[in-house]
């Protein structure tokens, strides 16, 4: 079979990076993005989902996965077009993005600095509009190419087709529809640095950095990033557990008043973000561990697997986590990963 490898039951548990124990019915490594077709033919005709997997960084596994989970490996990245000030890079989906963070980079290429070392694979990054400090994938993003999973054809959609929003797009509302196969970034070789996220500038000057390029950006983001969020190579985790929730302005000064520490920033249409970091670690969860499941020491926001946690303890961790915070300041949470096998707003 040309594009792509089968294999029946395989263990996930190095396919996400929870690190926890599950199984699925079976894994297909996809190599060539029009070999899809023909695989989700034969997939079709297996019961259960279907479900693609970068490196399953925003991913929780409460339980095996009955269907097909396909890995694309496709890791290819170009300049497509350059006018000078600007360039097109087509990147493909299995690429890791921390590597395309630093290819740009080199390449003189600015843009996406405040995102470097941000886990999982570039076609992971517009399913979940990614960002950090600042700065989101979809600013950048001039069209993703997705193969069409009830048409069988690859499909280019420009960026103003995507419906990119906090943490959202219309992949990640249409999961079953869409399999991102590559994205198209606009990215300019002059850009006014983004500086104004806690700790960015701090960081710069304790590196000694007094007029920083996008290089000295990354690399002060890659430093708060790796003393902030525990590494999942030694600690199993899929960084920011919960989105930082988003409500109207009224409650927002009114939480404000009352609390008068909580980090508010703006937010779309008017309306504010809290730190979701900030009410859990209020609500005394930082550094709280049952058996192997735990909320890290660095930062409240991300969940831990000690060594042994199955993924249906740390979702019932997280549920408590978000009654304690919606208990007392009535905000409700939403996680961040998608959760396999469970519902989060289930009953535990």
């Amino acid at each position: 079979m040309t594009g792509y490898q089968l294999a029946e039951n395989v263990s996930l548990a190095g396919r996400n990076t929870f690190r926890v124990a599950a199984r699925a019915a079976m894994m297909a490594d996809v190599s060539r993005a029009d070999a899809l077709a023909e695989l989700f033919e034969f997939a079709m005709l297996r019961e259960g989902p279907v479900l693609v997997l970068g490196e399953g960084s925003n991913l929780l596994f409460a339980g095996d996965f009955p269907g097909v989970a396909i890995c694309l490996t496709m890791a290819g990245v170009r300049i497509v077009q350059d006018d000078g000030d600007t360039a097109l890079v087509r990147a493909e989906a299995g690429l890791a993005w921390n590597d395309l963070v630093g290819w740009t980079l080199a390449r003189g290429l600015v843009g996406l600095e405040n995102m470097a070392l941000i886990p999982g694979t570039v076609g992971a990054s517009p399913i979940q509009n990614i960002g950090a400090y600042g700065v989101e994938v979809g600013e950048f993003i001039e069209a993703v190419e997705a193969f069409q999973r009830d048409t069988g054809q690859v499909k280019r959609l420009a960026r103003e087709d995507c419906a990119f929003g906090y943490r959202d797009s219309l992949f990640k509302r249409e999961a079953d529809r869409w399999v991102v196969t590559a994205i198209e970034l606009r990215l300019p070789r002059q850009r006014e640095l983004r500086l104004d996220y806690a700790g960015v500038k701090e960081e710069l000057a304790a590196m000694g950095v007094a007029t920083p390029r996008a290089v000295h950006v990354a690399e002060a983001i890659s430093r708060l990033r790796t003393r902030k969020l525990p590494n999942p190579a030694l600690l199993g985790n899929a960084g920011s557990f919960f989105k930082n929730p988003v409500v109207d302005a009224a409650q927002a000064d009114a939480l404000k008043a009352e609390h008068l520490a909580l980090p508010v920033f703006p937010g779309p249409e008017g309306q504010r973000k809290l730190s979701a970091g900030w009410m859990i670690e209020a609500c005394g969860w930082k550094g709280f561990r049952e058996g192997d499941a735990g909320v890290a020491a660095q930062h409240a926001l991300v969940l831990v697997n000690h060594g042994q946690a199955s993924g249906a303890e740390l979702l019932g961790l997280a549920r408590r986590i978000a009654a304690s915070v919606r208990e007392r300041f009535g905000v409700s949470l939403e996680p961040e990963p998608r959760i396999i096998g469970a519902r989060f707003d289930d009953a535990a």
